[in-house]
This record gives structure tokens, C-alpha cells and sequence, in this order.
């Protein structure tokens, strides 16, 4: 029997103790039905929109001009329905608070191509996000009552030029360029096109900026700098006696662009060359590994700093823009090990990151070189303490763009140019 299946053997055991036969049953039968669909490719492709929100940018009516309007605004912002432990929706909801934080309005519209109450996923945000005050409600049900619409994504910037109300100032906060999340086809066309259909780009980062312009010939109306969490990440003074061991790795199963296959080959090779080394996984929960982990599922942010601040190092992988994760290991004193990748490299100069070849074998030896280097706990000190960039830097710098061009007043970036030159 195969770990999995003992694994998987254990927990029907287990709920047959808590819930009797009837639930089993019904779990039971729709694994089966998603394995065979799974397995025979019965299911069709899906679109992640409405097919009668997708937008041309050749024919998109343009909207009235927005008048100018200072002081408070009323703000909406699209994105689709969060999870807990979302870094996309974090990062976006850090640009909500600093709005409301300067006596903005805010509202949530929650775009779901599958589903038009918004009421259900309330709870999700207040109690992982609980310094949000904005108001929720579903983008499909109207927009109106807004001087600003911010989308945040590929789908949610097709929805607002196809359903924002006249006059209303648009802008598009990009976090990643998003065709890269898709092979070469429908999918990456469209979301290509988000960026042509007359929403004010601001993009986080000088990376995005620099893509976009290889890309598509022109790049965004405005960049913010990509900041950390300097105030949850931080060095955790250690009980004495003890000391940093093991190593620790964000899995996401289905995001291919953070690269779990490769992680999970790297980590199999870390293992064969430093076994004494506790494997840390938290985010998804995995299965069916030839080597020993330890799942920890979705952690709060103080628990997981202090996962960090316990453990010597962090496989941080991606294909696209860079994560979160390798600025909070590094604010935590932990040494992010990191696939050679110029989109993510160029935005990551931290002299105290690793970069390796994007191979198993090249992660593994670059993990297992940091473990074994001596002065753990001084190093530990010395990356922490080094100054990083905070939010509060990303949030001042959008909110002043986005106050500013709502007002038709031009404002210069903190280096200097023009917010809406070359980036």
C-alpha cells in the first residue's frame, strides 16, 4: 500500500468513526466522479469570466471623461472571492486599507462568473482581513455609487471596461503579468488584452513595468515599489539552548508558475544529502512524498514568522513575478533559496538571497550549502536586520496616484519622473 492510500485508507477510517456510513458515501462517490474525469478528460475547459464579459479593445465604447473630483472619494474595488491566506488578495486589500485609512469610501465588488451572492464570502474577509472596513457587494449586481473602480485582475479589468457606470475613473493594479500564467492561447490573449482596454495600468513593481513595455510596446501609466511585511516579519529572540534546523517550503499543488514539482524533486535531493534536515510545508497540504515532511496547512502570519524564525532556510520558487515569501523569510533572518529567473531577479537585489539553477539537483545543493554553513544564528541576526522597504512605502505611493489623478493634479514619483513615463 502506498503512502497515499494508507493516508487516504486512515482518514475514511477516521470519519466513519465520527460521521457514520452516509457522509463517507456521498465524500466517497464525488472523488470518484472527479478521478474519472480527472483520469479520462471528460471535462470541458472553463472560462475564468463570463463569456459576455470579455471585452475588445477595438470596440469597446469608451466611457464619458471623469470629472475631476478632490478630497474624499468613493472607491470600488473588483476581486474576485478571497481564501484564506491569499497573497494576491492581501497585497490588494493593503491598498484598500491605506485608501480608507486617508477618509476614502470603500467598497468591495466581488466578481464570481459562477455565482452572484457576495454575502457568503463576508465572513472570509472580516476574519482574515479584520482592518478592512469596506462594504461587500457583487460586481454583477452594478457599480454605481462610485467616483473610482480599481480591478485586479485580468478577468475583474475585462468586467469593469465592460461594466463600470459613465464618468468613473478606471484603474487596473497589476500584480503579476498575468498571460505568463497561461501557455499560449486563448487564455493568454485575453488576458493581454486587459491591459489595452483603457484602465489606468499601475503597476507593482519596476519588473511588470519592464515586461509590459517588451511585451506589448507600451508600459504602465504608473509603478509602486513592491514592499514587505517588515511589521509582522521580524527576528524573534530564541529560547536558550535552542537553535534554527530545517528548512521550509510554500506549496501551491495548482499554481504552476510557483513551480510545486520542481519543489517537491529539490526537496526529494535535499533530503538524499542532509536527511538529519526537518522538511516544513505549509499552504497545501501534501501527499504520497517518498521522504518525511511536516504539513503545518495554511498558518496565520505570527505563526508563521515564527515557523521561519525556527527554521534556517526557504524554497521560494516562481516563473513569474516574485512571491511574498522570500522578503518575509529574509525580514525573519531566514535565507530564501530562489530559481535563477530574470522577471524575478531583477526585482529581488537583496545580497542575502539565493539564487540557484531552476533544476532539483542546483535548489537541493544551494538548500543544503546554506544548512551547513557555520554561524547560523549570526547570520540569522545580520539578515534581519538589514532595512527593507515596507508596504507603507507601496500604499502611500498608490494612494497618492490614485488621489492625484482623480484630481487631474500631476505628481512626481519618489525617484523623481514622471509617474507616467518609463518605468
Amino acid at each position: 500500500m502506498t503512502p497515499s492510500t494508507l493516508a487516504t485508507a486512515k482518514l475514511i477510517a477516521r470519519r466513519l468513526r465520527t460521521d457514520g456510513w452516509r457522509p463517507v458515501a456521498r465524500t466517497a462517490a464525488a472523488k470518484l466522479a472527479a478521478t474519472a474525469v480527472d483520469t479520462w478528460n471528460l471535462a470541458e475547459p472553463h472560462l475564468p469570466l463570463r463569456d459576455t464579459d470579455i471585452m475588445d479593445s477595438r470596440t469597446r465604447v469608451p466611457s464619458s471623461p471623469a470629472p475631476y473630483k478632490a478630497g474624499n472619494l468613493r472607491v470600488g474595488w473588483v476581486c474576485t472571492p478571497p481564501a484564506a491566506g491569499s497573497g494576491g488578495h492581501t497585497t490588494f486589500f493593503r491598498m484598500v486599507e491605506e485608501m480608507e485609512e486617508r477618509g476614502h469610501q470603500c467598497t468591495l465588488f466581488l466578481y464570481d462568473p459562477n455565482d452572484d451572492d457576495a454575502s457568503r464570502h463576508e465572513e472570509t474577509i472580516r476574519r482574515h482581513w479584520p482592518a478592512l472596513r469596506a462594504g461587500v457587494r457583487s460586481a454583477t449586481y452594478g457599480m454605481e455609487g462610485v467616483d473610482a473602480i480599481v480591478a485586479s485582475s485580468w478577468p475583474t479589468a475585462h468586467v469593469v471596461a465592460g461594466q463600470a457606470p459613465d464618468g468613473v475613473h478606471l484603474f487596473y493594479f497589476i500584480q503579476d503579468y498575468e498571460p505568463y500564467f497561461y501557455p499560449r492561447g486563448f487564455l493568454y490573449a485575453l488576458a493581454e488584452e486587459s491591459y489595452r482596454l483603457g484602465l489606468t495600468n499601475v503597476a507593482l513593481g519596476a519588473m511588470i513595468g519592464q515586461v509590459m513595455q517588451s511585451e506589448l510596446g507600451e508600459p504602465p501609466q504608473a509603478v509602486v515599489p513592491f514592499g514587505c511585511a517588515t511589521d509582522t516579519y521580524r527576528l524573534l529572540e530564541h529560547a536558550p539552548g535552542t537553535n534554527r534546523s530545517g528548512v521550509v517550503y510554500y506549496a501551491k499543488k495548482k499554481v504552476d508558475r510557483r513551480g510545486y514539482l520542481l519543489a517537491k524533486l529539490a526537496l526529494e535531493h535535499f533530503h538524499a544529502l542532509h536527511p538529519e534536515q526537518e522538511i516544513h510545508i505549509y499552504g497545501d497540504t501534501v501527499t504520497g512524498w517518498d521522504i518525511p515532511v511536516t504539513n503545518h496547512g495554511n498558518l496565520s502570519p505570527q505563526d508563521l514568522n515564527a515557523l521561519y524564525n525556527r527554521t534556517i532556510a526557504g524554497l521560494a520558487i516562481s516563473f513569474t513575478n516574485i512571491s511574498l515569501v522570500p522578503g518575509e523569510l529574509l525580514a525573519a533572518g531566514n535565507v530564501p533559496v530562489l530559481n535563477k529567473a530574470a522577471f524575478a531577479s531583477g526585482l529581488l537585489t537583496d545580497p542575502d538571497a539565493v539564487w540557484a539553477p531552476a533544476t532539483p539537483q542546483g535548489l537541493a545543493m544551494a538548500l543544503a550549502d546554506v544548512v551547513t554553513a557555520p554561524g547560523i544564528d549570526e547570520r540569522a541576526a545580520a539578515v534581519a536586520g538589514r532595512t527593507r522597504l515596507g508596504w507603507a512605502d507601496s500604499r502611500q505611493s498608490f494612494a497618492r496616484f490614485l488621489e492625484t489623478s482623480c484630481a487631474g493634479v500631476p505628481l512626481e514619483s519618489p525617484s523623481g519622473s514622471p509617474w507616467g513615463g518609463r518605468p
